[in-house]
């Protein structure tokens, strides 16, 4: 039963880390896009001649990304493609997308091409136009499928995007010794807690181990010897635990007809075992006053 719990969990805590990559990866990408689309739209403002707006935040809408720009600007289709095709180079986005011009207003598209990976593909319409100057966004989508980009910081600085391989590389292989670790570790606690469950002389009480056939405490590296009065005494309040025993209960069964006692000796045993127990403050042995004891072990 513990192997096939462990196996769930395992199995389960897998797959978490698969999907957090995969999520992980995902952001990385658009954030990488969007660090490239900030640039782009800085150039074609320096292109038209407005070294001081701002380029406001990068929207994602489906699968396009509208740059917003604070203020009007005019352009000339040619320098627009090229502006837009030097960045696409540059920082490794996918070389198949579509270009539109919105018009902030009306919403209507004033000017969009397609660029795809070859001369064939490439449809760049009146390209030596200019276009007045007004509010405009940019919506750029791509189209091909997605590819590894380059990191943020090769797209600040404007580094060509070389090649994959060996971002991929690390990647796999920091998640493979990640599920390495995760896996030993779920294999170290299966085997821990197989080790405490198949030996039916240890009774776990929170933190501490009661060896009922040595009569001892185990907590942590450390043993501790009970006497007999001690071990029977805690054996009648964890058979009955988070639960009241009266006293009567408790000296019939720990001291019987032996008479060894007197009017304070139970308190006296408590007293003894509350403190054999302070390593872990989840496991308390109450008192209920005119009734009789508590064992009660937090969860």
């Amino acid at each position: 039963m513990a192997t096939k719990q462990f196996n769930k969990i395992g199995f389960t805590f897998v797959c978490f880390l698969l999907f957090f990559s995969k999520g992980v990866s995902q952001f990385q990408d658009e954030k990488h896009i969007e660090a490239a689309l900030r640039m782009m739209g800085h150039r074609i403002l320096l292109r038209s001649g407005d070294s001081v707006s701002r380029i406001l935040p990068i929207k994602k809408e489906n699968d396009s990304f509208r740059i917003q720009f604070e203020s009007e600007f005019e352009f000339y289709p040619e320098e627009l493609v090229a502006t837009i095709d030097a960045v696409v180079n540059e920082t490794g986005m996918p070389s198949n997308y579509v270009v539109e011009i919105v018009q902030c207003e009306t919403n209507a598209v004033m000017y969009s091409y397609a660029m795809g990976d070859s001369e064939q593909t490439n449809i760049i319409p009146c390209k030596s136009r200019v276009q007045p100057k007004a509010c405009y966004s940019l919506l750029i989508t791509f189209i091909a499928s997605k590819v590894p980009m380059a990191s943020a910081n090769d797209v600040v600085r404007g580094t060509p995007y070389k090649s994959s391989s060996q971002t991929g590389s690390v990647t796999n292989f920091l998640l493979i010794v990640l599920l390495v670790f995760s896996l030993g570790g779920l294999v170290y606690l299966w085997k821990k807690r197989r080790y405490k469950n198949n030996d039916p002389n240890l009774i776990a009480l929170g933190e501490y181990r009661f060896d009922t056939r040595n009569t001892e405490l185990l907590y942590k590296d450390q043993r501790t010897a009970l006497t007999g009065k001690e071990a029977n005494l805690l054996l009648v309040l964890f058979e009955a635990v988070n639960t009241i025993v009266e006293r009567e209960v408790i000296l019939n069964k720990v001291w019987g007809d032996e008479g060894d006692y007197v009017g304070r000796t139970l308190d006296v045993f408590i007293s003894k075992l509350r403190k054999k127990f302070e390593g872990d403050p989840k496991v308390k042995i109450m008192n209920i006053r005119g009734v009789g004891y508590k064992l009660v072990i937090a969860v």
